[in-house]
């Protein structure tokens, strides 16, 4: 777990910040097509979510990591329950935290399920 850690963190760590640059490409195309602006925006605000998640995984390889080092016999047990993680979503997501009903339960919507059975579509 520790190699897939920290070839994680290399390759996370040597990613540069997508940056999009606008459509425009000379100052005298000010307010020429105006489907530009809204796509300039989509791009950027993809960037940045982009950016978003990885600077949230590169924290939680980093926390993994931590706990190998400081204590790893506690590495591979869900921090909600305590139960040991299967090797599978261990191998899959080496940063994983929680075990699939934990996880399960902090994903759930707040209002509840929005859909019971197949046919309720409301």
């Amino acid at each position: 777990m520790r190699t897939l850690l920290l070839a994680l963190h290399a390759d996370l760590t040597g990613k540069v910040p997508a940056k999009i640059e606008p459509n425009r490409t000379d100052d005298a195309r000010i307010g020429g097509d105006e489907d530009e602006q809204p796509l300039n925006e989509m791009m950027q605000a993809i960037a940045s979510s982009r950016n978003r998640n990885t600077d949230g995984v590169l924290a939680r390889v980093m926390k993994a990591l931590g706990k190998l080092r400081n204590d790893p016999d506690s590495f591979g047990e869900c921090e909600e329950c305590g139960d040991e993680l299967p090797y599978g979503r261990l191998k899959a997501v080496p940063y994983v935290e929680f075990c699939v009903d934990c996880q399960g339960k902090k994903d759930k919507p707040k209002g509840g399920p929005t859909r019971r059975k197949l046919t309720d579509y409301t």
